[in-house]
């Protein structure tokens, strides 16, 4: 088999070693630009350090994000950088393994968190011990750090997600800021899939909600940025990201109740070609006829049922008379 295609086993932390309560990773490529806002976020609500491990795990980066967390976070914060560019898995992989907390934050470099967030998540956790993983609402941000939009609240009030693993299993209604996991969760389910260039973290989610209750809060207490450059960002145009999205859907569906396993993925797979539609329509708009053929195909891919047949028929004969006339 070949090992790099194999999800990362995480050791556990010899019962020896002092540990923090907390391990705020945060993995970087060619992010600097948003860096210190990322730093400053964590810093501004961080304990000391025998509480709250802070490091950056560089890919090989060529905008020296090292100068950014010495200016920025001082000794208070650690830097680690990969040899080599290993790819944004295997980095979160190392992120993992280093990690020393019990409960373990993986911040992207270009995302941040709002005051409060470890606090409010840390009730989460130890309000029962069977608590694999802690998530809270977020804030889709732009370039910039405005807002864009926040999504509607799970429930109302913070407590174990209602409907855990379909609900989680027929959306991906978490960004990768806003969830932190028990460290010990990772060593008995491993790393994220390499086999996912996107959607890795929600087949994660996913997998940890199919043997560990889920708290929800409510409050929006981390942001995550959209842009170009994002490993989203960068799959988006000719729909690779939701063929790994239909890929992360037939893996996840062996870990839902049998009994109700085909009709969640069914429902998750009905979204996502909505999802792809409303691509379609927008690339249409645009007169990228190459944009919209892709998103029309993964749509019919992920759901051919009548109704998504007849709007991509749709959607194609327009499209072709704007691209033909544009």
């Amino acid at each position: 088999m070949n090992t790099s295609l194999q999800r990362a086993q995480i050791e556990p932390i010899m019962d020896n070693l002092p540990r923090p309560d907390w391990s705020v990773m945060i993995p970087t490529y060619n992010c600097a630009s948003y860096l210190a806002e990322t730093l400053h976020s964590v810093l501004d609500q961080a304990p000391g350090p025998e509480e709250m491990q802070i490091e950056v795990v560089d890919d090989g980066s060529a905008d020296d994000p090292e100068a950014i967390v010495r200016t920025v976070g001082g000794d208070r914060v650690s830097f680690f950088r990969q040899p080599q560019n290993v790819g944004h898995i295997l980095n979160f992989a190392t992120c993992l393994t280093r990690a020393r907390g019990r409960y373990v934050h993986l911040l992207h470099g270009d995302d941040r968190v709002e005051r409060g967030f470890y606090q409010a998540l840390q009730q989460g956790f130890e309000s029962s011990p069977d608590v694999g993983a802690a998530f809270c609402r977020h804030r889709y941000i732009d370039g910039e750090g405005h807002e864009l939009s926040v999504p509607d609240a799970e429930q109302p009030r913070a407590g174990i997600l209602a409907g855990g693993v379909e609900r989680l299993a027929e959306e991906q209604r978490i960004m990768t800021p806003s969830i932190t996991v028990r460290r010990e969760v990772y060593e008995e389910l491993g790393g994220f899939d390499p086999r996912l260039v996107c959607s890795e973290d929600w087949e994660m989610w996913v997998r940890i909600a199919a043997r560990y209750p889920i708290w929800y809060e409510p409050e929006v207490l981390a942001g995550y940025r959209m842009h170009q450059e994002s490993n989203t960002g960068r799959h988006f145009r000719m729909a690779e990201e939701l063929g790994y999205t239909r890929r992360a859907i037939e893996m996840f569906t062996p870990y839902l109740p049998p009994e109700r396993a085909r009709d969640i993925a069914r429902r998750a797979r009905l979204t996502y070609a909505g999802t792809a539609l409303n691509n379609a329509r927008k690339f249409a708009r645009n007169g990228d006829r190459q944009g919209m053929q892709a998103h029309l195909l993964e749509a019919v891919k992920m759901s051919a049922t009548p109704g998504v047949m007849r709007q991509a028929a749709s959607i194609a004969l327009r499209g072709g008379f704007v691209a033909g006339n544009a």
